[in-house]
């Protein structure tokens, strides 16, 4: 079935719009990583409403203060998004130093996920300080593959985006007009230097869309998504209760 971007668009405008009201918030916070999701899930809180605050936040990844910060301030300049910025690095450098010897294993993720944790803080912090609420910029496609980190990008009030593919949110993308250099990006969480997405999981989004989409892939693609589907299954919920 053929997508009707301006009819996509406006429809979840509408329903940030309407978020905004149940809560009676005044507006809405989310993270600006110069990235494709954050883009559109702030094209589309723009739609709805005039406040919008995008916070650029930097956290270590040489990245973050170059490539990242550009692109995120030209998304900002096009689509008129107020934005800020804190930086997060020194912030790290002092939690590291106080958890550092809580145990002897040093498993560089666990410092890479404090990152989107240390962002969020950041986020909510923002958001009860204006009465604003936090988007989130997760896609579908990461979601299946457990590919975000719960309790830092995995956290929020609503997401306009999250039921959306990779693919999808190219086309929406290059209808609203994004700036190339956002959309020729090669997706990257920029947690630590040289990462890729795709590198990562060892798989394209390409291969992961297809599945979702159209049910189709090799042998190779379909374990590879379902071990990591099933592996992340805690992920996507609030955290389990015991059942009565």
């Amino acid at each position: 079935m053929l997508m009707d971007f301006e009819k996509e668009l406006l429809s979840r405008a509408e329903w940030v719009k309407d978020i905004l009201a149940e809560a009676g918030a005044d507006g809405v916070v989310l993270g600006l990583s110069g990235g494709k999701d954050s883009a559109l899930a702030a094209i589309i809180c723009r739609m709805a409403t005039p406040s919008v605050t995008g916070i650029i936040m930097p956290c270590e990844s040489s990245r973050n203060y170059s490539k990242d910060k550009a692109n995120a301030l030209l998304l900002a300049e096009k689509f008129d998004v107020k934005t800020l910025e804190v930086d997060l690095t020194p912030v790290k450098k002092a939690f590291r130093e106080q958890v550092e010897g809580l145990d002897e294993n040093q498993n560089p993720m666990a410092y890479a996920n404090m990152n989107p944790r240390l962002r969020m803080i950041t986020l909510y912090n923002y958001a009860q300080r204006k009465n604003y609420l936090v988007c989130g910029t997760g896609n579908r496609s990461e979601a299946l593959m457990g590919y975000f980190t719960k309790w830092g990008d995995g956290a929020y009030d609503f997401n306009p985006i999250g039921d959306l593919t990779v693919s999808e949110i190219y086309k929406l993308l290059t209808f609203a007009e994004c700036p190339e250099e956002i959309i020729k990006e090669p997706p990257s969480a920029a947690l630590f230097e040289g990462q890729t997405d795709e590198g990562e999981m060892g798989i394209t989004y390409d291969e992961i869309d297809e599945y979702i989409l159209n049910g189709s892939a090799t042998e190779t693609a379909r374990e590879k998504i379902e071990t990591a589907s099933k592996r992340a299954e805690h992920k996507r919920t609030l955290g389990r209760v015991y059942p009565d």
